[in-house]
């Protein structure tokens, strides 16, 4: 066993700083899970839910109050992990402080949004700020192109990457699952990534906690959905890994220097910039302009069901970063092997949970339904 550990890149196997990341794992997993009904609960007595409209898939108010509940969670959890290796945190503090400061605000605008409807602008601004807090403590893209403009194309980078990908995670949340279902995978890889070197501390407890969440949250977000996450979730998920695959020693002295990087998030990269391009084509505003050009739309209209259009974004949100985890240097095959099989395996368990559930209250119903 020990051996294994070693394998996979746990530096010291009879130590407790792997057992606290996959503590602060198991605690994110469990209390969105279980907070989650509680939430929706009160979501529909208040009205926080969506309401069915041409756009939208639901067909009856559906709650949008999800990312709180996701919130609550890693918080939670972070909260446990500081309890179980105050040094370790202490270490790291000020990055993990700041991504949760960042996606504290991005959480409330989120959650207003979706109750109340803020303007674009306004939302844009906002992750414009919490874009240039991570700039602040380090957090950033440092360019090397041989300029006197390197800090400044650095941050432009920073801030450019940041705010798209949070955008990009908010736009994929069209269909049951996906959004959650590909922050849970993207997170993950992140996480065996980052687990390779101790400096990236910070962005192992931090992913350990959001993969979590984003797997409690699939027990009840993927089709038929109970509840779904909202602008709340979608920024919060968007803006910390966008955050968290800042965190390395990630120096720009070429544009393909972005690739490995971008590769964890291909897939809504390429979504929102191709939804982008056509709407500019068309002349239309791309940010307020709504329509159902997205990829998820796509397959869709082709035929699929929402669970087969989710499975299969899932599979190619998997290969991105499988292909992602193999090009960084510090990846051996058998992490990206034990990666892969861990992440597919909690994600096929929660489904099957998932459907169980969905298939007795089905034959509960027909038991009450009298036959012809």
């Amino acid at each position: 066993m020990i051996d294994f550990l070693k394998s996979i890149g746990i530096a010291q196997p009879t130590g407790t700083g792997w057992l606290t990341v996959v503590f602060t794992f198991l605690v994110a997993w469990v209390i969105t899970w279980r907070f989650i009904p509680s939430v929706r609960r009160f979501a529909l007595k208040v009205g926080w839910a969506d309401e069915p409209n041409a756009r939208r898939l639901n067909k009856e108010p559906l709650p949008n109050a999800g990312g709180l509940a996701i919130y609550a969670g890693v918080v939670a959890a972070m909260i446990v992990a500081t309890a179980l290796n105050p040094i370790l945190i202490q270490q790291v503090q000020i990055q993990v402080l700041a991504i949760l400061l960042g996606g504290s605000i991005l959480v409330l605008v989120g959650f207003i949004d979706d109750q109340f409807s803020l303007p674009p602008v306004f939302r844009l601004v906002v992750q414009f700020l919490v874009a240039l807090l991570l700039v602040a403590v380090g957090i950033r893209f440092d360019t090397a192109f041989g300029t006197a403009l390197d800090p400044f194309l650095g941050t432009f980078l920073t801030v450019l990457w940041v705010m798209g990908i949070t955008n990009a995670i908010n736009l994929m949340d069209g269909v049951d699952g996906l959004a959650g279902g590909i922050s849970y995978i993207t997170a993950m890889s992140l996480l065996a990534v980052s687990a390779q070197d101790p400096r990236w501390a910070a962005a192992t407890l931090v992913l350990a906690a959001m993969s979590g969440a984003a797997l409690g949250f699939l027990r009840h977000n993927f089709h038929p959905s109970k509840i779904i996450m909202g602008d709340a979730g979608a920024y919060f998920f968007g803006y910390v890994l966008a955050a968290t695959a800042l965190l390395g020693s990630l120096k720009v002295t070429t544009v393909f220097s972005l690739v490995p990087t971008a590769l964890f998030l291909l897939l809504p990269i390429f979504d929102t910039a191709r939804v982008i391009v056509r709407r500019l084509l068309r002349r239309q505003n791309p940010m307020s302009t709504p329509g159902k050009d997205h990829i998820h739309h796509i397959l869709l209209a082709r035929g699929l069901s929402q669970r087969r259009t989710t499975l299969v974004l899932w599979v190619l949100t998997l290969a991105f970063n499988i292909l992602a985890m193999i090009v960084q240097p510090s990846v051996s095959l058998a992490v990206v092997v034990t990666s892969a099989l861990g992440t597919t395996a909690l994600l096929a368990f929660t489904v099957w949970r998932k459907l169980r559930a969905v298939w007795r209250e089905e034959r509960q119903l027909e038991g009450q339904i009298p036959s012809a």
